[in-house]
């Protein structure tokens, strides 16, 4: 599913309500001192969803919009995690985000006139996902799974369940065995 979103359209001028409204959260979010459960109830109000107490989030942690990220049960993400979700993104139980991990759900045209315009692309994480260190995953990604993401991998195509992938742009290295 690909959506289109026009800057200085009304829709676009709703987003960019929520987004200043956002912002000030997660600059709160991420100059304060906070109990995990304290992280938990802000990052609800940021995605307008309530975080299971299971889920652990490091900070400092970044949202572009918060409103599209949506974190399952049991997940850990870790610090200096940037969450690009006007598009979706989608974590599923039990997932693990390494430090500095980046998935955008947003993207841009390549025609110079047009290039303003955002490309919406949610990003699925299926259940049992480890994304390690410093991942980028691209929008319009699926990674299904039990699949491991390797370090520094640049993820721009979809994922298999129970694999392994690594590398620029990442490449299937091996399948996961029960």
């Amino acid at each position: 599913m690909q959506s289109k979103m026009d800057l200085g359209t009304k829709a676009y001028d709703e987003i960019e309500k929520i987004v200043q409204k956002n912002q000030v959260l997660v600059q709160q979010l991420n100059t304060g001192v906070h109990n995990s459960g304290e992280v938990r109830d802000v990052v609800s109000q940021i995605t307008n969803e309530k975080i299971s107490d299971t889920t652990e989030i490091r900070l400092p942690f970044t949202t572009d919009f918060g409103r599209n990220l949506h974190i399952g049960k049991n997940v850990f993400i870790n610090s200096n995690s940037m969450f690009t979700d006007m598009g979706g993104i989608y974590l599923g139980d039990n997932v693990l985000i390494g430090p500095n991990v980046t998935i955008a759900s947003v993207n841009h045209n390549l025609e110079p006139s047009i290039r303003r315009s955002l490309q919406l692309k949610p990003v699925y994480i299926h259940q049992n996902v480890w994304l390690a260190a410093n991942v980028t995953v691209a929008p319009g990604v699926t990674i299904g799974e039990n699949s491991v993401v390797g370090a520094g991998a640049v993820v721009t195509k979809d994922v298999s369940a129970n694999c392994i992938v690594a590398g620029v742009p990442a490449r299937f290295i091996k399948k996961i065995e029960k």
